[in-house]
């Protein structure tokens, strides 16, 4: 959950509870395998506007998703803008996405992609999207 700056790419960074349960925490890094697995989640992914977010500074944090989030998304003048994710989880677009409603576009590390449209601005609050990945996704 935490991040990991001086980490090596690949690299997790675990809390100690939960290092403890696959080595000695004086081991210090040992090798391991891993996967993502589905949350469970039978909601919509939901989209909270930040506090402070206006048309003109506009951050949204992704909730509710089933996949960790790899890219989010809006569209802008029939063109899809990459919104860059901040280290405190909020995608976050400078110059703002304007008033809304909006039209965005999330894809998880799996490479789903679920868009939904019509999602209104709500400062500080949470706007339930229509869209879900799928729990199980074909593999690739």
């Amino acid at each position: 959950m935490d991040l990991c700056p001086e980490c090596q790419s690949g690299h997790i960074d675990l809390s100690p509870e939960a290092f403890e349960k696959i080595a000695d925490l004086a081991a210090g890094v040992v090798p391991i395998t891993w996967q993502y697995v589905a949350c469970d989640s039978a909601t919509p992914i939901q989209y909270k506007f930040k506090e402070g977010s206006n048309e003109w500074w506009t951050a949204v944090q992704v909730r509710h998703h089933t996949y960790r989030i790899a890219r989010f998304e809006y569209e802008k003048d029939g063109m899809w803008v990459d919104v860059a994710r901040t280290d405190y989880n909020y995608f976050v677009e400078d110059q703002g996405m304007g008033p809304g409603p909006y039209h965005f576009r999330v894809t998880d590390v799996l490479g789903q992609v679920v868009e939904d449209d019509g999602i209104v601005f709500v400062e500080g609050g949470v706007v339930e999207g229509k869209g879900q990945f799928a729990p199980c996704p074909p593999h690739r």
